[in-house]
């Protein structure tokens, strides 16, 4: 009788060893481990998706591609713009600064009591009469 317990808890030690190298992935996977695998939900399940994700990302990859080149090109009109601009407030700037300079040099002629060259067409211009001009 000695015997039969012996090799009953024998028995009983290799049956529990195989099932938990099943579960733990050492030792000999049997039918058991591999159910025990499939209906948990632990875990990342690969190979399931491959094809999908492979396809999926060589889309996204082209439509990020596609966005970055839309946006280098709103990006480049956009510069472009702001350079069409800026040159023309600086044509701006450049004839305001010539007429100020003429409005200074009439100034410095009326100071000295010289009537400056082209005022009496800006005087007909604003309509200003003969009798209110005031030199």
């Amino acid at each position: 009788m000695n015997m039969d317990f012996e090799a009953m808890s024998v028995l009983e030690e290799e049956s529990q060893n195989e099932s938990l190298g099943g579960v733990f992935g050492t030792g000999a996977a049997g039918p058991e481990g591999a159910e025990r695998r499939e209906g948990g939900k632990r875990g990342r399940r690969p190979g399931r998706k491959a094809l999908l994700d492979k396809q999926d990302m060589k889309a996204k990859l082209e439509r990020s591609r596609q966005s970055a080149r839309e946006c280098r090109a709103r990006k480049k009109l956009r510069y472009q713009y702001l350079e069409e601009l800026v040159a023309d407030r600086e044509r701006s700037v450049l004839s305001l600064r010539k007429e100020l300079d003429k409005y200074y040099k009439w100034n410095l002629e009326l100071d000295q009591g010289r009537m400056p060259e082209g005022i009496e067409s800006l005087l007909q211009e604003l309509g200003v009469k003969e009798e209110e001009k005031p030199f």
